[in-house]
């Protein structure tokens, strides 16, 4: 038996014995072959090229134009489906399918949005105001509201480039500490999503003036400067705006690779100085509260606001805005300058820099399809973003129409080209067991919560980076592998390690056969009553219909998490393995579910599934 943790914060329980628990051995080792494969190392029995630094030859040159424009099979539509939102029903392959890539992805781009995660708190009962339960100083609905979105919402293209944009502009819940976080982090989730298919400048401005980016990176409350106490405005939004969310460090060519000067080194984008002078732009913001609704918490003698602050841009005092001159990157904002006005040249420069179309558009492309895209691919990307063909720079259905439809996204050179794809986000591979195999909440109560402990859980949690710089560095290389050796980045290898490895199975070996464990499933609030249990759970429906016949079985899994990516050896081991326990059409609906679900944690342990091409 293995003891595993649950996901909503309660105690770990021990797994009930079952044949899946007797397959753990072999899943742990098809998962450490996926990190050995992965890394480049050894391994004989490694079915997959590992990823390593494409060498002469090996990249894919594709045509001015698209040639790939649309699905020769169901792996084909398979693979499209995965890199553009989170997983691929029958349904939604036969559409794409029956149409070019372009034309069903212009049609996500025009479905209307989904429930809001902060209507969703609210429908809930989350904004409730009570010394009991609250929720104005708890985060944790904040993570039951993004897994329900990410798990159940119908506009997917929309939540799936949201999920890219909250790993770019980052925001995490762990950090926000005031009341109504959870809103906070809601409306921060919502932003994203309705700019997701809008405008890069319109984004970057709703990024600097929301309250969760204003109390994160220090906005919220900065103030100019003070010569009698010595008082210098808050760098840390200013440093961050330059070096994170728009040009990175260093000028860049078109195709993302970095400029040199005559000695061959790299050029600074911007300096101490220019950090000093763009921060006097980002005084005098503080949350909006003229729309506060006060109630009074008796219990403690508090009085809380509504939550209507959380949602709706900060607003400037113009007594606390710096009226100093601020020269930065060949900009100056005049000395007294109204601060909405100041905002709007700030915002501009950043915008129209020539940096932003290559460093955001690489960053996009090695969340949805590759770590190591050719600088061809970025340049293409980037002159998407630059222009949309219709004279509109920062069009982001530009950008990700240009990525998605690329021939380096689309073309089958990447799926035996050593250097192509990326390992999959822990979050990105459960998101896709719910969505693919049915989950549901049986008293609605997707509670789902913290799931970053790298050694009981999955290892990440949507809206929980650990820092401002994401859960893995872009250009992240990992050490004694021979990726380390060619300086080749594989971002997401940076939550990878024992810990993480053993934990993602441990967690999913009990949610893929039983669900997701829920203390008082009939209450919104974390508590534990005797409703307690798996209210979390996939149905298997399809997956049951083939479980006397393995082959078969794995065959559509093979499909819908891989794209047709399973090595016929992999495979063959699979059935092999759940052909040793007889199970008939007699059999009893637990012992089908044992084979169903080691079926499915076979196939998301191996290195075909971890690696995402």
């Amino acid at each position: 038996m293995l003891v595993t943790a649950h996901t909503d914060c309660e105690p770990a329980t021990t797994a009930p014995d079952s044949d899946l628990a007797n397959l753990t051995t072999l899943s742990s080792a098809l998962a450490a072959s996926a990190l050995v494969t992965a890394c480049g190392g050894g391994g004989g029995g490694s079915t997959t090229a590992p990823i390593t630094a494409p060498g002469p030859g090996t990249t894919p040159t594709p045509s001015a134009g698209n040639a790939y424009t649309s699905a020769a099979s169901d792996e084909d539509a398979v693979r499209f489906l995965l890199q553009a939102q989170f997983s691929a029903s029958d349904a939604e392959i036969a559409a794409v399918r029956g149409k070019p890539y372009a034309t069903w992805l212009a049609e996500q781009f025009a479905a209307p949005a989904s429930t809001s995660g902060f209507d969703w708190l609210n429908q809930r009962g989350y904004g409730t105001i009570n010394s009991t339960t609250k929720y104005y100083d708890n985060s944790y609905p904040g993570d039951y509201m993004v897994w329900n979105q990410l798990m159940t919402s119908g506009d997917a293209v929309r939540k799936r480039v949201a999920l890219a944009l909250s790993e770019f502009f980052v925001v995490s819940l762990s950090s926000l500490d005031f009341s109504w976080r959870s809103y906070a982090i809601a409306a921060w989730w919502d932003m994203l999503s309705s700019n997701a298919f809008g405008n890069f400048r319109n984004l970057l401005q709703d990024v600097t003036l929301h309250p969760a980016m204003g109390y994160f990176l220090n906005t919220k409350g900065n103030l100019k400067e003070n010569v009698a106490t010595g008082r210098a405005p808050d760098e840390n939004y200013g440093r961050e705006v330059m070096q994170l969310f728009t040009i990175g460090l260093y000028q860049l060519n078109l195709d993302g690779t970095e400029k040199r000067d005559s000695a061959g080194n790299k050029i600074e984008t911007y300096t101490q100085s220019d950090i000093t002078n763009i921060a006097r732009i980002f005084t005098g913001w503080d949350f909006d509260q003229t729309q506060n609704v006060y109630t009074l918490e008796p219990v403690n003698n508090r009085n809380i606001p509504n939550t209507v602050f959380t949602r709706i841009p900060m607003r400037l005092t113009a007594n606390n805005h710096s009226t100093l001159a601020a020269t930065f990157l060949g900009t100056t904002v005049p000395a007294n300058t109204d601060g909405v006005a100041a905002l709007k040249m700030a915002l501009d420069t950043l915008f129209n820099h020539p940096n932003v179309g290559p460093f955001f558009g690489k960053q996009m492309i090695q969340r949805l399809v590759t770590s190591n895209p050719s600088p061809a691919y970025v340049a293409r990307v980037a002159s998407a973003f630059n222009n949309n063909g219709a004279g509109v720079r920062g069009d982001l259905q530009a950008v990700f129409a240009a990525i998605l439809l690329d021939d380096e996204a689309r073309g089958p050179a990447g799926l035996t080209q050593t250097g192509f794809g990326k390992l999959r986000e822990p979050m990105l591979r459960l998101v896709q067991w719910g969505r693919t195999f049915g989950i549901s909440s049986a008293r609605g109560s997707w509670k789902i919560g913290d799931l970053s402990d790298p050694a009981s859980r999955i290892g990440q949690s949507p809206l929980r980076s650990p820092s401002v710089f994401n859960y893995f560095r872009p250009g992240y290389v990992p050490p004694s592998t021979a990726l380390s050796a060619t300086q080749t980045p594989a971002p997401e290898f940076q939550l990878v390690n024992e810990s993480s490895v053993g934990g993602y199975l441990n967690a999913m070996q009990t949610t893929i056969r039983n669900g997701i464990f829920v203390n008082a499933p009939d209450l919104p609030q974390q508590a534990s009553n005797a409703t307690n249990g798996y209210d979390i759970t996939a149905a298997y429906t399809a997956e049951f219909a083939l479980v006397l016949d393995t082959s078969a079985l794995v065959k559509r899994l093979n499909l819908l998490l891989c794209a047709g990516q399973l090595s016929a050896a992999t495979q063959t081991l699979i059935v092999t393995a759940l052909n040793a326990t007889a199970v008939t059409a007699a059999s009893s609906d637990s012992v089908k579910r044992d084979r169903v679900a080691a079926a499915v944690l076979l196939v998301m342990a191996s290195s075909e599934y971890l690696i995402q091409k």
